[in-house]
């Protein structure tokens, strides 16, 4: 807030006065991908379905390249404050005003997610109500966005990320460190891979799985560029920069690091699933849906299973340590049988606790029984020392308000830029849009915080996000490809291409079973062959001040 204390422009409030060094935007741009959800979720993910998760990213550092030539120098000679600007100089107001419409709904419901992750922190850590903790939290983000600006979202985010990666770094120490003694880094390693958690690359080409290296490098590539290319929460991060260099490097420099950030994230739930071999656990890591369990008529049963999976979990560690000493002795043969005995007892043990997740359902018919956004805040509430615990809270807290921060300084830049002074307040000051994107984060704050209210229904979260994410992406990105690379195509045909993409996408979210990575294909491309083929009877072509400007 002190920081942007002397906003009085919408230059000063929208893009910092564009002063930001390359490593403010490189930290802000990452701040801003790595929300709560990121370390509440992304933990639990592997600790369920190993590290394939991580090749979600393999096509961001491709993208980043392509938006360090492309865009960036684009929109730094416009001089634009939103990617969605720079439609309407190469088509018309109707393609810049979908292309914003689109993002503001994606974007507006996302902020509720970002929302909802810390609350569930705060709820189970403190026993307060979570609809109450939604909207504490998102009334404090949104008090220092709007009175600060991107000035003060930039510069928070920044030390907000060095939070992040020491809280990171530090949670990875302990939970190697609480291996017990006789288990060595190499081994807890070796365990994580013989159980299928360190599944990091699947080369299998398959449409309906959604983590794979094709979906990962060509989806996750669609997906990154439209995310970065087109999504006003970061292009606002880059428009900040210094200059094209100062952009282009925090970029480039996000690219490099994501990919492994990722990678130790997932590394991080790996291990603690290695941990949680060794020691007891509760059947299901949600402990105010097991408390709701316990107080019902279906207790007894519930107990019953949790006695089960101790039972299991105790087979399944003597069977471990029969495979280490096989291992140790170089014994291949006893090493394959015990593998062999650990499989059949995990996948028992994983029945047990799917039976479990029932019984949570029918206890509460709101809840799907999901306990993943869970398993992370569970292990360390309840194995890490204290200090460490807080450090671990305040890097998620972090995330939170970083992400959070940037999506609704976007929402307001889109809101106030390409919907109000474009139709209704075109004369109007600096200082009263200034006061009107001020009054705009807040309603944006409020709706987020509604949305947020339904966020437990979801399951995953990290997967919940990227989901939602990807039914808009592909046809914005669709939008902007036709803008920089088909001079030819002009507004109208622009438009009903990205209706009809759109459509597709929806499409086959209601209809098939494909991965949500390739919906971003799906919508991309099929926005623009639908904008080719209208225009191939002589479809008006964009403005010719445009062209000029994308040669």
């Amino acid at each position: 807030m002190w920081k942007g204390r002397r906003n009085r422009d919408l230059d000063s409030y929208i893009l910092g006065d564009r002063s930001m060094r390359w490593y403010t935007v490189a930290f802000s741009i990452m701040a801003t991908q790595a929300s709560a959800i990121t370390f509440i979720s992304t933990p639990g993910q592997a600790y369920v379905d190993g590290m394939r998760f991580v090749q979600f990213y393999f096509g961001l550092p491709l993208a980043m390249v392509v938006l360090s030539i492309t865009a960036v120098p684009l929109y730094r000679r416009l001089k634009v404050y939103t990617a969605y600007e720079y439609l309407e100089h190469r088509f018309d107001v109707k393609v810049r005003s979908l292309a914003a419409i689109l993002f503001l709904v994606q974007r507006g419901l996302a902020c509720g997610l970002t929302i909802y992750a810390p609350a569930v922190v705060l709820s189970v850590l403190l026993g307060w109500n979570l609809h109450v903790t939604n909207v504490v939290t998102g009334v404090l983000v949104i008090i220092y966005t709007a009175a600060g600006g991107t000035k003060a979202v930039n510069h928070t985010n920044f030390w907000q990320m060095v939070i992040i990666l020491g809280g990171l770094l530090t949670t990875l120490a302990i939970a190697v460190a609480l291996l017990p003694e006789n288990v060595s880094f190499t081994e807890a390693v070796h365990v994580a891979g013989r159980m299928g958690r360190l599944n990091a690359i699947d080369f299998s080409f398959d449409w309906n799985n959604r983590y794979n290296f094709w979906s990962g490098i060509i989806g996750g590539f669609f997906l990154a560029l439209s995310y970065f290319g087109t999504d006003q929460s970061q292009v606002g991060r880059y428009l900040s920069g210094q200059s094209v260099t100062q952009s282009r490097l925090g970029l480039l420099f996000n690219g490099m690091v994501k990919v492994p950030m990722q990678f130790v994230i997932l590394f991080v739930g790996a291990m603690v699933f290695v941990v949680h071999q060794f020691h007891a656990t509760p059947i299901h890591f949600n402990p105010v849906e097991t408390r709701r369990v316990e107080a019902s008529p279906l207790a007894g049963e519930f107990r019953v299973l949790q006695a089960e999976y101790d039972a299991l979990a105790e087979a399944k560690r003597a069977e471990i340590e029969t495979l280490l000493e096989a291992r140790r002795a170089g014994d291949p043969v006893a090493e394959a049988s015990a593998a062999t005995s650990i499989d059949s007892i995990h996948a028992q043990a994983v029945d047990v606790r799917l039976q479990a997740r029932n019984i949570v359902r029918e206890v509460n018919p709101g809840s799907d029984g999901n306990d993943v956004n869970y398993i992370f805040l569970s292990f360390v509430l309840a194995s890490l020392p204290v200090g460490v615990i807080g450090l671990v809270l305040a890097m998620i807290f972090a995330a939170s308000m970083s992400s959070t921060a940037s999506e609704l300084n976007a929402l307001a830049s889109t809101t106030i830029v390409d919907i109000y002074r474009r139709f209704w307040k075109r004369a109007r000051s600096d200082r009263h849009l200034v006061v009107v994107s001020k009054i705009a984060t807040v309603v944006w704050g409020a709706l987020a915080i509604l949305f947020a209210e339904y966020a437990n229904r979801l399951g995953s979260l990290v997967e919940a996000v990227n989901i939602l994410g990807s039914l808009f992406y592909g046809t914005i990105l669709g939008i902007f490809l036709l803008a920089f690379y088909f001079k030819r195509v002009g507004g109208t045909a622009v438009f009903l291409g990205a209706l009809a993409g759109e459509t597709a996408v929806i499409f086959c979210f209601a209809t098939t079973d494909i991965s949500f990575l390739w919906y971003n294909v799906v919508g991309c491309l099929g926005t623009i062959a639908c904008a080719l083929v209208i225009s191939l009877p002589g479809g008006r072509r964009g403005r010719p001040e445009a062209r000029s400007v994308t040669s």
